[in-house]
């Protein structure tokens, strides 16, 4: 079939250890959920104001329903490699891309993992120092004094502990402060959407259910990088013990993440309507919870964000400096990703921008075309015709949506 047999090294996982023990159902079910819930849930509310939120709910689910499709595609793409071809460590998305494309395949994979998780952490700078603006209040005096915006002072201000941060080279020694940061996620949008039920109550602000066909292919790329785990999915089913049921456990925790995102940006567009803000946290308004909320969301991305940035480190260090631990490298990639992040005006702009450049191509279009080059000498002409239909789908949104989110971030809104 034409497949590269040569051995190429495995990749390990970056957030799993090297041999990691099996997993039962429930924690699979837990990884699955950290691997895919992250700061897209944030930028989905301003998805809803300008799609509408009908149109919002059914662009999420269907990208949700796209998302576990592809994800079982690349899960029977590796079983099947496995089984007949011959490939007896396929660890990671890179390897399989190696597989099926030689190493062309695999600096493919590669880079696209690497754009979106430095795409993550863009969005995750403009969160925090957006956030932290916004509850220093009146930054005239600042800039006046410095010449800087406080959004800029407060990026900066982050800068030289997330070097401390991403200077550590072992994810275990950061595993407690990521659970911290979880536990924190967690407690502040519950908190988040229980006010929201208030507000809502209290003002029920005008809603729009339809937004047109020009803000289309801008929502799905909002919703394609709100489920952003699809290069875990592999590393999670190698770890599961029950692989037979991985499938179920994932079809459930993709179906209880939608209901949670659809939860969220709904209530948060219905309660503050056409206010809604670029990062929803900017419309809870002066006071103590408030302030304790959107603080909370800054810590835990605060701390994710060297987890999110070990699998670029794994890749650049390991076609550059031949898998050693390299400092400088690091450093330099923290510090281009803190210059994106202040040349990008809007949150949620970006996110759909990452999702339609980038995360679209990772979740579908290349688990359709692997799909396609290992089984086309057996499928039907209805699973030829899927595989072609989400790899042309997946296209389509990629150019249009990257024009779009182009449109929103240079152009005038």
């Amino acid at each position: 079939m034409g497949f590269q047999k040569a051995e190429t090294p495995p990749e390990d996982a970056p957030l799993l250890s090297k041999a990691p023990p099996l997993s039962s159902n429930f924690k699979t079910f837990a990884n699955i959920f950290i691997s895919i819930v992250g700061s897209g849930v944030l930028g989905l509310p301003y998805c809803f104001k300008k799609t509408g939120w009908i149109t919002g709910l059914l662009m999420l689910f269907l990208v949700a329903f796209l998302t576990y499709h592809c994800m079982m595609l690349l899960v029977r793409t590796r079983r099947k490699l496995q089984s007949n071809e011959g490939f007896p460590n396929l660890n990671s998305f890179g390897d399989l891309g190696y597989a099926i494309g030689g190493p062309l395949g695999k600096l493919f994979v590669d880079v696209m993992i690497g754009f979106s998780h430095c795409g993550f952490c863009v969005s995750y700078l403009i969160f925090i120092s957006t956030t932290l603006a916004n509850l220093a209040g009146d930054g005239s005096k600042w800039s006046l004094f410095l010449g800087f915006t406080p959004k800029v002072l407060f990026l900066w201000g982050c800068f030289p502990f997330q070097l401390g941060l991403n200077a550590i080279p072992s994810l275990t020694l950061l595993a407690p402060l990521s659970i911290f940061a979880d536990v924190v996620d967690i407690a502040a949008k519950s908190v988040v959407m229980v006010d929201e039920v208030f507000v809502y109550m209290k003002n029920r602000p005008p809603l729009e259910a339809f937004g047109g066909w020009s803000v289309f292919f801008y929502g799905l790329g909002v919703a394609v990088y709100a489920f952003e785990g699809i290069g875990m999915v592999l590393p999670l089913e190698s770890e599961a013990k029950d692989k037979e049921k991985f499938g179920g456990v994932l079809g459930v925790g993709m179906f209880l993440i939608s209901l949670l995102y659809a939860a969220f940006a709904a209530l948060s567009y219905f309660a503050f309507g056409e206010e809604t803000q670029g990062i929803i946290t900017t419309n809870l308004g002066p006071g103590l919870v408030s302030g304790l909320v959107q603080l909370g969301l800054c810590i835990n991305l605060f701390f994710t964000f060297p987890l999110m940035m070990n699998p670029v480190y794994e890749v650049v260090e390991r076609r550059l400096c031949e898998s050693r631990y390299c400092l400088w490298l690091r450093w330099l990639l923290v510090l281009g990703v803190s210059l994106v992040a202040l040349l990008v005006p809007n949150f949620a702009d970006f996110l759909s921008l990452v999702g339609s450049s980038v995360c679209v191509i990772l979740s579908f279009v290349l688990p359709a075309m692997f799909h396609y080059s290992v089984f086309k000498e057996e499928m039907d002409w209805k699973c030829m015709v899927s595989d072609v239909a989400i790899m042309v789908f997946g296209l389509v949104v990629a150019v249009k949506g990257t024009c779009s989110s182009l449109f929103n971030i240079f152009g005038n809104d």
